[in-house]
C-alpha cells in the first residue's frame, strides 16, 4: 500500500534522508489552495510508486526550521531526495502527468 506519511523535525532524517529508496517530500500548509489541489495527485502517485518511492508531507507551519533549511520559499514545493541528497525540486501545482514525468526523470 502506498500511503503518504507525515514527517516532522523529529522524523525527517530517519524517514527521508536515510531512506533506502528515493523519497518525495511535499512541503505544504493547510491554508494553501494549490497545496490542497496537489494532495489527491500526490496520493495517487504514492499508490502507483508504492515500494519504489516514499511519499511524505511536511507541514511548513509546524516545521519552519526544516522548510527554511531547504530554502522553501513558496508552497507547494516538492523535493525529491535520493540517498539523502536533493536531486530535484518542483515548485507550485503540477498536473499528475507532468509530475510523473519529473519523477521518472529524477529516478533514472
Amino acid at each position: 500500500m502506498g500511503a503518504v506519511i507525515n514527517v516532522d523535525s523529529s522524523s525527517f532524517e530517519a524517514e527521508i534522508l536515510t531512506a533506502p529508496i528515493p523519497a518525495v517530500v511535499d512541503f505544504w500548509a493547510a491554508w494553501c489552495g494549490p497545496c490542497r489541489m496537489m494532495a489527491p495527485v500526490f496520493e495517487e502517485l504514492a499508490e502507483e510508486y508504492a515500494g519504489r518511492v516514499k511519499f511524505a508531507k511536511l507541514n511548513v507551519d509546524e516545521n519552519q526550521g526544516i522548510a527554511a533549511g531547504f530554502g522553501v520559499m513558496s508552497i507547494p514545493t516538492l523535493i525529491i531526495f535520493k540517498e539523502g541528497r536533493e536531486i530535484n525540486r518542483i515548485v507550485g501545482y503540477m498536473p499528475k502527468e507532468a509530475l510523473k514525468a519529473n519523477l521518472e526523470a529524477a529516478l533514472k
